[in-house]
């Protein structure tokens, strides 16, 4: 098994460590979890501040602004939805589905 790394919370390291026993990763699959579990945790900072600063901020001339991180914790919940959308993980367990099971694409709207 393939130990959490050390800059992760301690609930995403727990998360990591269900989903490597869980599932016998290949090399790429455990990037791409380590881009969901850094996504996840960077959009969890992201809401602590704006939770402590308000959703809405005044710039230099008083204004009332959106608070900047809002696009930060917007950014890191999109990846971290697509990081795991391309595990392609069952929902229930690794016997639930076949091993070629994948999550429809999702395509631009024209």
């Amino acid at each position: 098994m393939t130990a959490a790394p050390k800059h992760l919370s301690r609930a995403t390291k727990a998360w990591w460590t269900d989903i490597v026993k869980s599932y016998d990763l290949e090399a790429w699959q455990l990037r791409t979890l380590l881009a969901a579990c850094e996504a996840w945790d960077r959009g969890q900072e992201a809401r602590k501040q704006i939770d402590a600063d308000g959703l809405v901020q005044q710039d230099r001339f008083g204004q009332p602004k959106p608070h900047v991180l809002l696009a930060v914790e917007r950014d890191c919940r999109i990846a971290y939805l697509r990081a795991v959308r391309e595990l392609a993980l069952e929902v229930d367990g690794p016997a639930s589905a076949p091993v070629s099971a994948r999550p429809p694409r999702i395509r631009a709207v024209k």
